[in-house]
C-alpha cells in the first residue's frame, strides 16, 4: 500500500514539473523579454478582452497600449488606443518610421482604432518636416 502511495506521489510530482516547464515557456512575459534581447517585434495582447493592456516591443523598447471601447456603425469596438513608452530612456533610436509601422500593425489587428500617442513619443509624431 506505502509502495502504491509513494508511485502515486512520484507521479504527480513528474505532472507537476512538467506543467510549469510548459508554463514557464509559454509565459507571455518571457517572451517580450526574449523579443526586447533580440530587438524583434512581439506583440501580447488579448483581443477579446478588452480591459487587458497591449504590451509589445519594438527595437528593444517596451511599450503599452491602453485599448479603450465604443460603438461603431455595426457593433462595440476598440476604437481608441493610448500607446505609451515603459520606459522613456528606451526610445533612442526610434523614428517617425517606426510608429507608422506600429501603427499599422494597430490597424491590422484593430481597424476601427484611433492611435493616441503619449508623451515623449507624440512630440516626434507632431514635429513637422521641413
Amino acid at each position: 500500500m506505502i509502495v502504491l502511495l509513494f508511485r502515486l506521489l512520484i507521479l504527480v510530482a513528474i505532472i507537476l514539473i512538467v506543467y510549469t516547464i510548459v508554463q514557464y515557456f509559454r509565459n507571455p512575459d518571457r517572451k517580450l523579454q526574449i523579443a526586447k534581447e533580440t530587438n524583434t517585434f512581439y506583440m501580447v495582447d488579448d483581443p477579446g478582452n478588452s480591459k487587458k493592456n497591449i504590451q509589445f516591443v519594438y527595437k528593444s523598447c517596451l511599450f503599452e497600449g491602453e485599448k479603450y471601447i465604443d460603438a461603431t456603425e455595426d457593433s462595440f469596438e476598440v476604437v481608441d488606443i493610448h500607446i505609451f513608452a515603459r520606459n522613456a530612456n528606451e526610445l533612442e533610436g526610434i523614428t517617425r518610421d517606426d510608429l507608422y509601422f506600429i501603427e499599422k500593425e494597430f490597424l491590422i489587428r484593430y481597424p476601427h482604432a484611433a492611435i493616441t500617442w503619449k508623451y515623449p513619443i507624440n512630440k516626434l509624431i507632431l514635429t513637422t518636416i521641413d
